[in-house]
């Protein structure tokens, strides 16, 4: 086992994680390279009665820890089985090495947007993809999972077991998840990309898209994206210095121009790159930065986008916004609607969309960020049914973060499980 303390070489960088606006201290980092390591860790904090948390690439930071870390980005293990369609990965692995070795034999996983997040964390998350509403959450095609949990053990949670109920969607709660089965999909190549429009369009890009959406076939996932972009050379054209409406899309068919038509139709565009493309280029489509940086977020669900809620996104997300967030706004529905044969801690399914804002933290810290925010999801409350934990970034009270996230039925069940495998509450969550 790899131990680090503050001021040793090395403790600076294995803690140091994507997501920078979250201050975390912890009293000691351990590198570990396999699940023994993982168990190491664990005893050892509960030897020195030290809290646990854990990280691999740090996108999905909500809180810090004074405690121990465990960095597990060198578990890096990566196992196709073709003919099973099954991945097995280790706990520090990113998308992109799953989308390339399973697109050597014309496989996907249930990825997400950004390529570079860590595979653990965002399918225990919930795990919301680019085909989410052909076939539902990323947790709920997960086989089974390696866990250490909070008395030092090894153990695997299989269908049937309760760890397996919690850890899919409850996120790292219960222990450790060193290793991860899941499924894949018969998928090689999708109609993805984008289409941006100008500032003075983006009242009607957002009408468009919400009756476009609507009507989308399962087989489409979509999302709509509006961004303030400043005027400084490293933006490129087209998009450099305007507040932008950004239609994004990943359509598993083969008629792709023809569903985009009406799109196409509304404004002329800055940009299209809509095309065929191969799974293994499915990170284009939302480009995001890779890049360490502060960001802090939320979201909300909703049952229907009518013209007051639109309105309300385009006074405080729009173009003429005192303090614009990046505002995303994804169609739910479809496959996330429906029950899954397995399920795991559940989430809103009955929402058709969610609303989301994320704003990157400046030097000011998140204070104005959490009040331009409020401003927006206080103008949606009227019709607000909850909110998904894969969309809350930066830092968030656990407690508060869990009671807002899980049903009330499944939050109970989670607190009752904590109380059987870590009744010292080593893991520090719900």
């Amino acid at each position: 086992m790899n131990l680090l303390h503050p001021g040793q070489d090395g403790y600076t960088e294995e803690a140091a994680g994507f997501q920078t606006a979250v201050p975390t201290s912890p009293a000691a980092v351990v590198a570990a390279e396999s699940a023994a390591d993982v168990a190491a860790a664990v005893r050892y904090a509960a030897e020195h009665r030290l809290p646990v948390a854990v990280q691999a690439t740090g996108h999905g930071l909500t809180a810090g820890t004074d405690g121990v870390l465990i960095s597990t980005r060198r578990m890096t293990g990566v196992e196709i089985d073709v003919a099973a369609r099954t991945a097995r990965v280790e706990a520090g692995v990113r998308w992109e090495a799953v989308i390339e070795a399973a697109g050597r034999s014309g496989l996907a996983p249930l990825s997400g947007s950004s390529p570079d997040v860590g595979v653990v964390g965002y399918t225990l998350s919930g795990g919301f993809g680019l085909m989410a509403r052909r076939y539902g959450r990323a947790a709920d095609h997960v086989r089974a999972l390696d866990v250490v949990t909070a008395d030092g053990e090894i153990r695997r949670a299989e269908p049937g077991s309760d760890l397996f109920w919690a850890l899919r969607g409850g996120r790292a709660g219960l222990g450790v998840v060193t290793a991860m089965e899941f499924d894949l999909l018969p998928v090689s190549d999708l109609y993805g990309g984008s289409l941006t429009f100008d500032s003075a369009d983006v009242p009607a890009v957002l009408r468009a898209w919400r009756t476009w959406s609507a009507a989308a076939p399962d087989t489409l996932t979509t999302s709509l994206a509006v961004i303030q972009y400043p005027d400084l050379p490293m933006v490129p054209e087209p998009v450099r210095g305007r507040h932008i409406a950004q239609v994004r899309i990943a359509y598993l068919g083969e008629d792709g121009d023809d569903l985009v038509a009406p799109l196409r139709a509304v404004a002329p565009a800055l940009a299209d790159t809509l095309r065929p493309m191969p799974f293994t280029e499915s990170g284009s489509i939302a480009a995001e930065p890779r890049q360490p940086h502060g960001y802090h977020g939320t979201n909300a669900t909703v049952a229907q986008l009518n013209d007051a809620m639109l309105d309300a996104i385009v006074e405080h997300a729009g173009p003429g916004a005192a303090a614009p967030p990046v505002l995303i706004i994804d169609r739910l529905g479809g496959a996330l609607a429906r029950t899954p044969e397995t399920p795991g801690v559940g989430w809103d399914s009955s929402a058709e969309f969610v609303v989301r804002a994320l704003s990157m933290v400046g030097d000011d810290g998140v204070a104005a960020i959490r009040s331009a925010h409020a401003k927006l999801f206080d103008a949606l409350a009227p019709w607000t049914a909850g909110r998904l934990l894969p969309f809350v970034y930066g830092e968030h009270a656990p407690e508060e973060l869990a009671e807002s996230v899980f049903p009330a039925a499944d939050l109970r069940r989670l607190r009752e499980l904590r109380s059987r495998y870590d009744a010292g509450n080593v893991f520090r969550a719900w």
